[in-house]
């Protein structure tokens, strides 16, 4: 009796010890593909530090602000537009205010990244200066 038992423990332990090892590894290649998509490198380290931080992705964010591209303008106007319609005392959803408000929040910070990333590189020279 003894000697099933002591099969089924070791049985049971390989099974959750693969199952283990096959998670790590498929949440390894995502992670892996998720900085490809951020763009890799410094850059994709702050996409992902700024996802962590604000709980989501710039795409999310400009879905949420029904926003193409990163006009600061157009961002700002279909904040303010979103954001008053759906205040609570004119029958608004806090719930939908509170994502508009996060969703501009990730764009800012994106804003400020590539503002930060512009100043760093050197403008190349042009001719005839």
């Amino acid at each position: 009796m003894a000697k099933y038992l002591a099969q089924i423990i070791v049985l049971g332990t390989q099974v959750v010890a693969r199952a283990f090892a096959r998670a790590v590894r498929q949440e390894w290649a995502a992670s892996q593909e998720a900085a490809k998509r951020a763009g890799g490198g410094q850059r994709g380290a702050n996409r992902a530090a700024a996802n962590s931080r604000t709980g989501m992705t710039l795409e999310e964010a400009q879905q949420i602000l029904n926003v193409d591209k990163l006009d600061p303008e157009e961002v700002k106007k279909r904040y303010e537009h979103l954001f008053a319609i759906n205040d609570k005392s004119k029958g608004g959803s806090f719930y939908i205010q509170s994502k508009v408000f996060r969703a501009k929040e990730r764009i800012d910070d994106e804003l400020q990244q590539v503002a930060a990333e512009s100043v760093k590189k050197p403008k190349p020279p042009t001719e005839g200066t």
